[in-house]
């Protein structure tokens, strides 16, 4: 089999499954610009048939012991760390990140599944003694059934261990819907699971597209969704599934702004700008795409940044001394060059223009250079759309207000930063800027994975974020129980009004 015929097939019930389908999707490398691996996209019928894996499972794999469910999470983050350089490569094979950023992003997936390994803990409910007389109380947490992940390609280990294994250490099964851009990740994954000691139909795979995601949101058997990608995109997920009655968390796109106060630290701030806004090539729901430079400083930054954005290194990322590696797809590259273009007809000065980036060896690769935009207004379309690639742009305003009102009148809410040496400022710009998560000099604010993950406005659909204590939350939910053992001769104090404590 040659490896344009390497075909990742599904994984239901323990094992890889063709399925009922015959359509199947092209995995490209993007350095090579070549379709490397295809990948089978599901039939309305294989997600039914995941779907009853998972439902079987669940019957015996939510009677699990605590304990037990742990001890399998303990085994599986082993697993993790032994296979982290096979990871590593399969994620930057397919996406086109560096090694070194792909290996970055298996360690903050595995620290999920560390939290999940006090799932113990996390799962202990609450008990109170004689809350009336000879009655008790307590309340416990329970696993909703079967659960969903849908996930985006720019993350292909990291957002679905965000889900996953806090899911299945809660005692619920799982059925994942990763990008069909780079599947390869999560087929790797599945079977280290099995390795671990997870039983088969607990986590399902089902690689595809558009007929998948719609026959995973309409399935009757499904409790509720996890999903991570566009606002469009989030938005509909969190509609149709709402209206199916499921439980959904639903996390789109972001206009992440990094606030550069005039008392910063300028090379601090535009060496971690330059890493947030190009590294993984801009495609981070968490990457900065818009700095704000405050008050007389922004011509001596917008200059530290170009010399900085100057110096990187473009090419493969499996190559050493690569900073920056290619885009996801041709039309992904095409796109962010139109973008550039739109800016620079509106007005916008082009410091540093990545678009005609050739990389010699890979030519026919979908790179685009790291690109910087000057003097941009809030009416462009670099600035109101999400390009998700390696494009910063800058806008100037006088004040922090200023800038606070800029942040607050985006209808993102994922990530913002402020780069300042005043306590003053960074504690009113945190209790202010409308966003969810919040750098003080840290431009890249994820959570680390016990604390949650998420965003406000159009960044966010539902009531939890992701993973963490709301992860447990989200999974999971209540009971409260109202216990009395009366003596055999205790007279009964049963009554027609309302019962309240004695």
């Amino acid at each position: 089999m040659s490896v344009t015929e390497t075909i990742y097939e599904h994984w239901i019930n323990g094992a890889s499954v063709a399925g009922e389908s015959d359509r199947l999707g092209d995995v490209f490398d993007p350095a090579q610009g070549r379709a490397a691996r295809r990948v089978r996209l599901a039939s309305p019928g294989d997600v039914d048939a995941a779907v009853a894996a998972a439902a079987a499972a669940a019957r015996t794999w939510s009677q699990t012991s605590v304990t037990a469910r742990s001890r399998i999470m303990f085994d599986f983050r082993e697993l993790l760390v032994r296979h982290e350089d096979e990871l590593a490569e399969v994620i930057s094979a397919e996406h086109g990140k560096t090694l070194e950023d792909a290996r970055g992003e298996v360690v903050r997936g595995r620290e999920v599944v560390e939290f999940a390994c006090g799932i113990p803990q996390l799962l202990k409910g609450d008990f109170n003694d004689q809350v009336s007389g000879g009655i008790d109380s307590h309340s416990f947490r329970q696993p909703l059934g079967v659960v969903v992940g849908i996930t985006p390609f720019n993350f292909p280990i990291m957002v679905p261990l965000w889900m996953h294994p806090v899911a299945l250490a809660c005692g619920n099964t799982f059925v994942l819907k990763p990008s069909e851009r780079v599947p390869g990740a999560s087929d790797l994954v599945a079977r280290l699971y099995q390795r671990a000691g997870l039983p088969d139909g607990v986590l399902n795979v089902v690689h595809g597209d558009k007929v998948a995601v719609d026959a995973l949101l309409e399935h009757p058997a499904v409790d509720a969704v996890s999903f991570v990608g566009s606002t469009p995109i989030a938005r509909y997920v969190h509609e149709a599934a709402s209206r199916t009655g499921k439980r959904v968390q639903a996390l789109g796109g972001a206009k992440n702004h990094a606030v550069v106060m005039p008392d910063a630290d300028l090379d601090f701030a535009a060496d971690h700008i330059v890493a947030a806004g190009y590294g993984s090539a801009g495609q981070r729901c968490m990457a900065i795409s818009a700095v704000v430079a405050v008050g007389p400083s922004a011509d001596t930054l917008v200059d530290r940044i170009r010399s900085r954005t100057v110096e990187l290194t473009v090419g493969p990322g499996s190559d050493p001394g690569v900073d920056m590696g290619p885009v996801v797809t041709r039309a992904a590259r095409d796109r962010i060059a139109g973008y550039v273009a739109q800016g620079e007809d509106a007005g916008a000065s082009v410091v540093v223009d990545g678009r005609d980036l050739v990389v010699a060896g890979y030519e026919d690769g979908f790179f685009v250079g790291p690109t910087l935009l000057d003097h941009t207004t809030t009416d462009m379309s670099v600035y109101t759309d999400e390009i998700f690639g390696p494009v910063l742009i800058v806008l100037r305003v006088p004040t922090l207000d200023a800038a606070i009102e800029l942040v607050n009148a985006n209808p993102y809410g994922n990530g913002t930063a402020v780069f300042t040496s005043s306590g003053e400022v960074a504690r009113t710009f945190q209790r202010r800027v409308t966003v969810g998560m919040i750098g003080i000099n840290v431009p890249v604010p994820v959570p680390m994975a016990f604390h949650s993950f998420g965003g406000w406005k159009d960044s966010l659909f539902g009531d939890h974020h992701m993973h963490g204590p709301e992860g447990v939350r989200f999974y999971t939910r209540a009971k409260v129980v109202t216990t009395r053992w009366p003596h055999i001769s205790e007279e009964s104090l049963a009554q027609l009004t309302f019962p309240t404590a004695q």
